[in-house]
């Protein structure tokens, strides 16, 4: 899934000369405290609740206002991995979308990519998770693939990570197509791979809103 279909067209963008009050009014009817800022088809940057609030003043234009996230941008066929990544480092909730000339697009809210990431085939077939800790040199997905579809299962989705309390260690989260892995976790631990987490169908349906609302509450930003 790429950046440029995730664009929520029912976000519109502010022109410089609108004030702070239109913007606040605007942002009260979305339910959303922070909306792109563009000038003749260039993005601006973003003018927020807290920037208009703290500089207390609701007559200003908008350009007249230091605005946030002026590098949270992505050109129209990134990953939606990179949008999340975006966001988060601009600690901003949008993420406003480019053309290759540059040209405003549209913004994809970070809970339009997280509802999309849901929606997606890896998290909505069943199966189970399998979280392992290895070397960075151990590290090979071809052959964890072979392993895994030796015992007739596949992998839908992989995610690698650096460990927290070593940085010389990976840890890489699978998602299978099968929901009972005894056999499949024997198999990759017969080759010497250490399984740190399982999680089974039932237990990741039941823990399913939990999650979610955690991970919205990491990137409440």
């Amino acid at each position: 899934m790429i950046a440029v279909e995730l664009i929520n067209h029912m976000i519109p963008p502010l022109k410089p000369t609108d004030d702070g009050h239109k913007a606040m009014v605007w942002m009260e009817e979305l339910r959303m405290n922070q909306l792109p800022v563009i000038e003749k088809g260039a993005f601006k940057g973003f003018i927020t609740e807290e920037i208009i609030l703290e500089d207390n003043d609701k007559t200003k234009p908008v350009d007249e206002y230091e605005l946030d996230g002026l590098d949270c941008f992505v050109s129209t066929d990134q990953h939606f991995y990179d949008v999340i990544k975006a966001a988060t480092d601009n600690e901003l909730q949008m993420v406003a979308v480019l053309d290759a000339n540059g040209h405003f697009e549209g913004v994809i809210s970070v809970e339009d990519t997280i509802n999309a990431f849901a929606e997606s085939t890896a998290v909505q077939e069943p199966g189970a998770i399998l979280v392992m800790l290895m070397n960075q040199r151990d590290y090979s997905l071809a052959e964890i693939s072979r392993i895994v579809e030796g015992e007739n299962a596949r992998i839908l989705s992989a995610a690698v990570n650096s460990d927290p309390k070593d940085m010389s260690l990976l840890r890489v989260t699978l998602k299978l197509n099968k929901t009972e892995v005894s056999h499949i976790t024997a198999s990759l631990e017969r080759f010497g791979y250490k399984i740190i987490g399982r999680f089974q169908e039932e237990e990741i349906k039941s823990n399913d809103q939990e999650r979610y609302d955690l991970l919205m509450r990491y990137l409440n930003i």
